[in-house]
């Protein structure tokens, strides 16, 4: 057969395998080769719920799915064009994800009468799953990894945990990925520490470039050529280390030194690893015994002056309820990260939803409002957080980010920005005053307090749970207890006087209005984008801030005949929208299975509504 190159705009690769196997650090090599190629990109890290399921059965499956294009990529793909599979669960785990034109890689190896048996699988797995029709390649890539490596000395448990890289440069000469990054990657790695491991590695890579260049059973490659991006340095990045660099860079820009106190919970735990790496900017972490000590140890910290930061996900917000409360009766500034997972309780710890807005929103005992805002993809994450910091700073109060396990564990490219160009924080600090200290009398336009820390002589002062008066004493009165409960209300929704608007994609009134909020950004988008491809006439708009709502919403949403609303829970965001503008005509479109819309749903779903 004659080879040829064929451009395509994108593609869509899915490495799959057990969680032993190697594919989270596969596809993430494939993501960040692509990305310094120039390709936009967004990918989807899929673990197992359990920590270590038997082995070659479907519950241990662990998968990463990269979308790499020469345009602008919204999401990590539907379905996949390339499926890798290291054995057969993994292949009946993700059979169903395989476009019907799709390149179908297995190990051969693997697919013997134990392994089918463990996947549940008889002696035509290909049948059986309806998948004969693709392009199929059954590789020895076990043994051609143990020949590759015959002379390099390694024993073979070692030789074996090299599969991955024998599998990523067949990746690599099928989808015209250049080599050079790989290489680099492994002398970086292994130099230092396991210098013997360089050679092994680059032969094994080079030796799968060279055995996927002489298959005949596939003719053809492909190229994703680099996209027009802006000017500038830019880096793959994941939305947890995004957020993390946020609030670094707004403690930087505000002069207080960042403080993390928080307890570790799946999918939110790298960001307070990623944050105890940075010591050297200041940056203070405690990992802490649970999730209260966490919450309350960041609110101490914000009372001695640091930038105060608590991160978390799904049960771990419910249990830092009251200490939330405790942030607003003392109004201190204070960021809780809530990385969202599917729940109820425990739920299913390494799945995606959006099931935490009601928490976010009430969660807590008595009139207890404070600033609810969510990233909505992997690089917004930085932008978020720098936001939720000066927010906090700026107008003294709590803020929860909400970010989802689908932004915090994916990533895409990101445009490294200057310092300079990011905005000022100015929090309200105190000085002592004439008449002494008032530790609760207010800014007359933003009504914040002014932020005192001890040391400060002539602004001394009692915090803690109990109401108080703006002199700061205590107080059970009624008629102050009123008057500060609609304060602390009203200073919540001044802030969305320092809020963009909201901006609608399309035309500014009409039929219909799609919406979304957080991690279904780029799902909507590409939803959206079909469907006008298609000759309909829809808008879009997305809500980052939700508590309180950009100041044109009201203006926004009376100006179509229908909203759609698409969010991964019940909806919870449509009941919500519903409070506040009852005459809205507010349709649902949920989700609730630990995972992200598929855009072809989306298109489904709203195109019955047009």
């Amino acid at each position: 057969m004659q080879h040829k190159v064929i451009d395509v705009h994108d593609v869509v690769i899915r490495f799959s395998g057990d969680s032993g196997d190697g594919m989270q650090l596969t596809g993430s090599l494939f993501a960040d080769m692509s990305a310094i190629y120039g390709n936009s990109l967004s990918t989807l890290p899929d673990y197992p719920a359990e920590i270590r399921a038997p082995k070659g059965t479907v519950a241990g499956v662990s998968g990463f799915q990269v979308h790499i294009g020469d345009h602008q990529v919204a999401t990590p793909g539907d379905y996949c064009d390339m499926l890798v599979a290291m054995n057969p669960a993994a292949l009946k785990a993700n059979a169903k994800w395989c476009k019907r034109t799709a390149l179908v890689l297995v190990d051969g190896d693997s697919f013997d009468k134990a392994h089918l048996e463990k996947a549940g699988l008889g002696d035509n797995p290909f049948e059986e799953l309806s998948i004969e029709d693709r392009t199929i390649i059954v590789a020895p890539i076990t043994t051609l990894t143990e020949e590759s490596l015959s002379e390099s000395g390694l024993d073979k448990a070692s030789i074996h945990k090299c599969k991955n890289m024998f599998t990523i440069g067949m990746a690599c000469f099928i989808y015209s990925r250049p080599l050079d990054y790989l290489y680099k990657y492994i002398e970086k790695k292994f130099s230092v520490k396991h210098p013997e491991m360089v050679a092994p590695n680059k032969k094994v890579v080079f030796d799968g470039y060279s055995y996927a260049s002489n298959l005949q059973i596939e003719a053809n490659t492909y190229h994703v050529a680099p996209v027009k991006l802006p000017k500038g340095t830019y880096r793959n990045i994941t939305g947890n280390q995004a957020l993390a660099w946020g609030l670094i860079a707004a403690s930087e820009k505000s002069g207080r030194p960042l403080f993390c106190g928080s307890y570790p919970i799946t999918p939110a735990t790298s960001i307070l690893e990623e944050l105890a790496l940075h010591k050297n900017l200041g940056v203070i972490t405690m990992q802490t015994e649970d999730e209260i000590a966490g919450i309350c140890s960041a609110i101490g910290a914000s009372f001695a002056g640091r930038l105060a930061v608590t991160t978390t996900s799904g049960p771990g917000l419910s249990l830092k309820s009251e200490a939330l409360g405790l942030a607003v009766m003392t109004e201190l500034p204070l960021v809780a990260v809530d990385v969202q997972r599917a729940g109820p309780c425990t739920g299913m710890p390494t799945k995606t939803e959006q099931t935490d807005l009601q928490e976010a929103l009430y969660g807590r005992n008595g009139e207890s409002p404070l600033v609810v805002m969510a990233a909505h993809s992997p690089s917004h994450c930085f932008t978020q957080a720098f936001t939720a910091a000066k927010v906090a700073l700026e107008h003294m109060v709590p803020v929860v980010l909400l970010s989802e396990g689908f932004l915090g564990n994916g990533s895409e490219p990101w445009r490294i920005p200057s310092m300079k160009d990011l905005p000022s924080i100015n929090p309200p600090f105190a000085t002592p005053s004439e008449g002494g200290f008032k530790p609760y009398e207010r800014d007359p336009e933003t009504l914040s307090r002014k932020w005192a820390f001890p040391g400060v002589k002539g602004c001394e002062h009692r915090v803690g749970g109990l109401e108080k008066t703006h002199q700061g004493v205590l107080s059970n009165d009624p008629v102050n207890h009123e008057t500060m409960v609609r304060e602390r209300a009203e200073k919540v929704e001044r802030v969305s006087r320092d809020l963009p608007e909201l901006v609608v994609d399309g035309p500014e009134s009409g039929d219909v209005l799609v919406v979304g909020w957080g991690g279904t950004y780029g799902h909507i988008l590409s939803a959206v984008d079909e469907l006008r491809s298609e000759g309909a006439t829809i808008s879009r708009t997305h809500f980052d801030f939700i508590s309180p709502l950009p100041p044109n919403t009201e203006k926004v949403l009376s100006s179509f005949g229908k909203i759609i609303v698409c969010e991964l829970n019940l909806g919870q965001f449509t009941t919500y929208l519903r409070s506040k503008f009852p005459q809205a005509n507010i349709i649902k479109c949920n989700k609730v299975q630990g995972q992200n819309f598929l855009v072809h749903d989306l298109v489904d779903a709203i195109r019955k509504e047009i």
